[in-house]
Order: C-alpha cells, then sequence, then structure tokens
C-alpha cells in the first residue's frame, strides 16, 4: 500500500525536527494555512502592503540588517558573500529574539517574510539558514532527552 504524499511530508518533518518547519515567502503573497507563524524580518513596512492585508504575526525589526548592512548591499549579488558574513555577525547579537524563533519552530511550521524581489539574496534566507542549522545542532541527543547526564 502506498503512503500518500502528505503522510511522508509529515513524516520528513517529523524526523528533521523544528529545522524543516522554518519557511520563506514574500510578504506581498497571500498567506495560506500552511505558513504557520508568519514573522516579517524585514526593518522597513514593505511598501504598499496594508496591514489588514499582511496577516503577519510578529514584526522582529531587530532581526533584520542594520540599517548600514541594508544600504551597503542595495541588493547587489556581486556583495551576497560579504553581507552573508556581516549579517551573521549581527545576528550573533540577538541570541534572545533567534532562541524564540528556534522555540516557536520546534512547535508549529514558522513563515520568515520579507520584501525584496529576490527571493535568493535577501537576510531571510540567511536568517533561515542561520536558524536551520542551529535548530539542528541545539536538539538534545536522545541519551539527554531522558535524562541522561
Amino acid at each position: 500500500m502506498a503512503v500518500s504524499a502528505t503522510r511522508q511530508k509529515k513524516a520528513t518533518t517529523r524526523k528533521r525536527g523544528g529545522s524543516s518547519r522554518i519557511r520563506l515567502k514574500r510578504a506581498y503573497v497571500a498567506p495560506s494555512a500552511e505558513d504557520g507563524a508568519r514573522i516579517l524580518v524585514d526593518r522597513l513596512w514593505p511598501r504598499g502592503l496594508r496591514k489588514s492585508d499582511a496577516a503577519i504575526d510578529r514584526w522582529l525589526k531587530d532581526l533584520a540588517p542594520s540599517t548600514e548592512l541594508r544600504r551597503w548591499f542595495g541588493h547587489e549579488p556581486e556583495r551576497w558573500p560579504e553581507f552573508q558574513r556581516r549579517y551573521k555577525r549581527e545576528l550573533a547579537k540577538c541570541t534572545g529574539l533567534l532562541d524564540e524563533v528556534r522555540a516557536l519552530a520546534r512547535q508549529r511550521p514558522v513563515t520568515l517574510l520579507f520584501a525584496a524581489r529576490d527571493e535568493t539574496h535577501n537576510e531571510a534566507v540567511v536568517l533561515a539558514d542561520l536558524l536551520r542549522r542551529s535548530t539542528l545542532r541545539r536538539r538534545p541527543s536522545p541519551a539527554r532527552r531522558a535524562g541522561a547526564p
């Protein structure tokens, strides 16, 4: 008997823990039930988007790149590697907010929202990668979950 695609996806999500529950989406794309918690990670509100249409659960401006870094980057793909390095350095100072998002992703899906047209080179891509990697590392081992030292 074949397993349905939905069941396989749910099983995969459970195996990977919170990491596969972090998704990316442009803020202008209509919300869907699969989004879970919708978190805007831009420092500026998306141009032309009404708050009533956005269906945003949280706006974490402090997880966005600094104004200086955002302006320097200017969505220039050739600056992408350096942008990632600098942004990760900024994110290292936001452990409390990162922990909040990680904890939420362990409970339900989280969709990081961004306004950039470039869906490959933006802060949400860096943030999602960092969260996915650290969520996997921070998961306690089976022995630790059972109470072993």
